[in-house]
């Protein structure tokens, strides 16, 4: 009973706006009078409330009580209401009645705040005490403002001008960060070269392993069907006119300077290209790169370099082989639909085939490699912290190799042509 009636005088002394301090009480039952002071002060605080009053031309909004979690659905579902009838009209946000305001309160202010200016409505806000302009400041440098919605993007012409420019000005960065890369490297290369004994041989040979040797059946493969297309296609022409004999001289020279080096390159652009980027992203991911540079290690002279000599060394005999494979399709495909005898498809092969083609086709195959082998792990090192970004990157690096290796494969058709080569 004692404890009860210190808990109802704890109401009274609130209501009637009495001080206690401990020493009135007892020890033992000044806890008792807390509680009732307390749950006084719980019924007695000021629930979040808002008002909203049109002048002339504008309108005036009215914020009172306490701005906390437990108090704003009201003011939540009645902001909301507004924000969808209030447009380009200037409104005064009077804030001067907020007693409290906690991180919930400050957001739903910032909220609403940024909704009314994209509604093109100036806002003026008056009244805001010590307290409340503090949690501002501080909860506004983690929330981005409104995006400036003005005249100059008004208009769907500028907008998709404005993107365009966005895209060119990341596609120009990425193009400085790519040829930083590329120097990187090779500056890495001629330290090796004066160096030889810090190159990791081993290193290179299994690469010329994983992307050379096991890469054999699916290069036999396509170049295969590619021989086939090829004969099957021109056979269909050819026989119109009856100059049978002239598939040799189609199928050899378009294979050898032509279709086995882009599909060789393709097939390792999607097949070792990917490889490397997923390895150096599982890498970065993983922190194994960091952990490489923290004990002196340099990623690019350990990482990097041998993927690119390997991939340098094995491309030029990835394409003899396609056009070997090619060829040999073509001379079966000749046998079966043109009657053509193995003998005759070699003996035309010797004088339609001149060793200038083969060559030019081999000469292709380290500058491709190079590409490929660049790009795969300059996007590598790009994957961020997530793996989602593995796959990002990785189909990046895919399609940027492959565009890279037919622009220089255009680029060396044109030079070629122009030299008479």
């Amino acid at each position: 009973m004692a404890t009860l009636s210190l808990v109802l005088i704890g109401f009274l002394d609130v209501q009637n706006g009495n001080q206690y301090t401990e020493s009135r009480y007892p020890d033992s039952l000044f806890l008792s009078f807390k509680l009732g002071k307390k749950l006084m002060n719980g019924t007695s605080s000021h629930k979040g409330w808002i008002e909203f009053i049109d002048t002339q031309g504008g309108m005036t909004i009215t914020s009172r009580g306490d701005w906390v979690i437990e108090g704003l659905r009201d003011v939540d579902r009645k902001l909301e209401q507004l924000v969808h009838k209030t447009r380009k009209v200037p409104v005064q946000w009077d804030v001067s009645g907020v007693e409290r305001v906690d991180s919930a309160g400050m957001m739903l202010f910032i909220r609403y705040y940024d909704l009314l200016v994209l509604n093109n409505c100036t806002l003026e806000i008056i009244g805001a005490k010590g307290e409340f302009d503090k949690m501002y400041r501080l909860l506004r440098q983690y929330v981005a403002g409104p995006p400036a919605v003005g005249a100059a993007l008004s208009s769907r012409l500028l907008r998709l001008l404005h993107e365009l420019g966005k895209g060119f000005v990341s596609f120009f960065m990425d193009m400085v960060a790519f040829l930083s890369f590329l120097g990187e490297n090779f500056i890495i290369l001629l330290l090796a070269l004066r160096h030889p004994l810090s190159i990791r041989y081993g290193a290179i040979v299994k690469n010329i392993e994983e992307a050379g040797v096991r890469a054999m059946p699916i290069i036999a493969l396509t170049s295969f069907l590619i021989g086939v297309v090829i004969a099957y296609q021109g056979a269909v022409q050819l026989e119109k006119f009856g100059a049978h004999i002239f598939i040799v001289d189609m199928i050899s020279i378009s294979v050898t300077r032509e279709l086995a080096p882009l599909i060789t390159a393709i097939v390792v652009a999607g097949r070792t290209g990917s490889s490397y980027t997923a390895q150096l992203g599982v890498m970065k991911i993983t922190e194994e790169i960091d952990a490489m540079r923290t004990m002196g290690f340099d990623p690019l002279h350990f990482l990097v370099l041998p993927r690119i000599v390997a991939l340098m060394i094995v491309m030029p005999l990835m394409i003899f082989f396609a056009d070997m494979v090619g060829i040999l399709a073509g001379m079966f495909i000749s046998n079966i639909h043109l009657h053509l005898s193995y003998g005759e498809f070699l003996r035309r092969l010797q004088v339609a085939l001149e060793v200038k083609h083969v060559w030019i086709g081999i000469f292709k195959g380290p500058f491709f490699a190079w590409l490929i082998a660049a790009v795969a792990c300059f996007r590598g090192f790009e994957v961020s912290k997530s793996t989602e970004s593995i796959g990002r990157y990785t189909a990046i690096s895919v399609v940027n190799a492959i565009f890279l290796v037919i622009a220089c494969d255009a680029l060396f058709s044109v030079l070629f042509t122009e030299l008479h080569i």
